[in-house]
């Protein structure tokens, strides 16, 4: 069955605010490879997703105590949350980071890129009014083109990793595309009640998950460092992210957000330049602006739409 939007007419071009959420979800993701990296070398990848979606509820939890809205709102949609934790944090999570034991950050964000195009095929399919074209295929196209691009000399000496942590990459991205179409069914519930919601049933579904794969004995042996990583990718590459997620995703719709995974690589490398003093190559500014061109293709902005 079709997933009815609000309105059955196709969406317009996004709005500056979307664009603005965009941008800024893109930054923030692209630093949750950099933290998952320094993580995994000393936890378990399911140990991490239990630690990466624990805090971020509780925080979550304290966010809507102090300012609301009531997390009361989910209750109505617990079978609906236990699908979207499932597609949006469990499975994804959990692939992304046992493939980062094997896959360079380069690699895992060529693969994660390719999520719009799932996406794209599912809204096609699933949906009234995020129905393909020229301009979505284009667009897409060159955003993968440009990450390719941009990922450049480093993105070809990685892919020597494991076939199985390549489909680990992909498996995650396809499981945000179904995600998307999930998110989209929650009409009229507030984007805190849903970030939080799906964050308290991953948690729910990852404790027992751990406990018979580890035990208790261990789990909070990790360095000052490593503790430093998780709580930067419960809290900001989490918490306040799924926040700015579903909003995109309510007033954008499920496409155009998943194109966030276009600018994580360029916010990753943007990072490194600013924070690590690794050199912008002129390989890699050609890739962002395939990624930008991409962009404003799917929006429809700078050729009209077909």
């Amino acid at each position: 069955m079709a997933i009815t939007a609000a309105t059955a007419k196709p969406r317009g071009p996004m709005a500056l605010k979307d664009w603005g959420q965009l941008l800024l979800l893109g930054a923030i993701w692209g630093g949750s490879f950099f933290f998952a990296r320094i993580a995994v070398s000393e936890l378990p990848p399911l140990v991490l997703v239990l630690f990466r979606v624990a805090i971020a509820a509780i925080a979550l939890h304290l966010y809507l105590g102090l300012r609301g809205p009531s997390f009361r709102l989910a209750l109505p949609h617990a079978g609906l949350f236990f699908l979207l934790a499932l597609t949006n944090n469990v499975v994804p999570f959990s692939l992304i980071f046992a493939g980062q034991t094997e896959l360079g950050a380069g690699v895992a964000s060529v693969l994660n890129s390719t999520t719009p195009f799932w996406t794209l095929i599912l809204a096609n399919a699933l949906t009234s009014d995020e129905k393909l074209s020229w301009n979505k295929l284009a667009g897409i196209a060159l955003g993968i083109a440009g990450t390719a691009v941009m990922i450049g000399p480093g993105l070809l000496a990685g892919l020597g990793g494991p076939v199985w942590a390549k489909f680990a990459l992909i498996g995650a991205s396809l499981s945000y595309a179904v995600a998307l179409m999930i998110a989209r069914r929650f009409k009229g519930v507030p984007s805190p009640v849903i970030a939080t919601g799906q964050l308290t049933v991953s948690t729910i579904i990852m404790i027992p998950v751990v406990l018979f794969a580890y035990g208790p004995a261990g789990l909070f042996s990790a360095s000052p460092p490593v503790w430093a990583a998780v709580l930067a990718l419960a809290l900001l590459s989490t918490a306040f992210a799924y926040i700015l997620y579903f909003n995109l995703v309510a007033s954008a719709g499920a496409t155009n957000a998943s194109l966030v995974t276009l600018i994580v690589p360029v916010s990753a490398i943007l990072l490194g330049l600013l924070f690590l003093g690794e050199r912008l190559e002129l390989f890699e500014l050609g890739g962002m602006a395939l990624i930008a061109f991409g962009l404003v293709t799917i929006d429809g902005r700078l050729f009209g739409r077909r």
